[in-house]
């Protein structure tokens, strides 16, 4: 083997910067990686956040709202929106708003009073009889109305936000380029007023 050979497979000249190529590659993609990730948790606890403090203020009787708005609702969706685009001013939003006579009615059908045949499910044709809590002659299975209802009652929202990632990294990890999550709370109105008491069905309804 010639010197020159020789010398040239000694020769450690530019070895730093061929290992720091080869690391920069995989540490860019933690580091962004990472800042996306606390981006994303940033945004969810913002939007929770957000989410406490409107439905807390809108559970009194007539609440202030500094956005704009002919409705309660359409004025806590409009100060959501805005507490929101502070920090993400591209999302998409999914807004929800529905009320229930109490916390155990949220997911549920409506509240069976009578089950003729004891299998706890509604059987119309046994004449079962059942709490109408949204007023509408016909057994739901989601007890929820729509709108942050009145006095005493429960007022559940949801919000669904969705966004393009910081960085652009989840097309190397192979993962969706959007963040989207959701985030929810259910509040008790303030006892300003009496409660509606909801009428009770029997059978099968007209």
């Amino acid at each position: 083997m010639s010197h020159r050979i020789i010398n040239l497979l000694a020769d450690q000249r530019g070895v730093s910067a061929v290992e720091f190529g080869l690391l920069l590659t995989p540490f860019l993609m933690l580091l962004m990686g990472g800042m996306d990730l606390g981006h994303q948790y940033y945004i969810r606890a913002v939007t929770q956040g957000a989410l406490s403090d409107v439905s807390r203020r809108a559970s009194v009787e007539d609440p202030t709202f500094l956005a704009a708005g002919a409705t309660t609702e359409e004025r806590v969706e409009a100060t959501l929106k805005q507490q929101i685009d502070a920090v993400a001013p591209d999302a998409e939003y999914t807004i929800s708003q529905r009320n229930y006579f109490d916390f155990n009615g949220i997911g549920n059908p409506e509240r069976l009073i009578t089950d003729v045949n004891g299998n706890g499910q509604f059987d119309e044709s046994d004449g079962d009889c059942w709490e109408d809590l949204d007023e509408d002659g016909e057994y739901d299975l989601d007890s929820g109305r729509v709108g942050i209802g009145g006095a005493n009652d429960v007022s559940f929202y949801s919000v669904n936000v969705r966004m393009e990632r910081l960085f652009p990294t989840a097309s190397l990890l192979g993962i969706s380029p959007y963040i989207d999550f959701t985030v929810e709370t259910a509040v008790r109105n303030q006892p300003y007023g009496n409660q509606p008491t909801p009428p009770v069905i029997c059978g099968v309804t007209p």
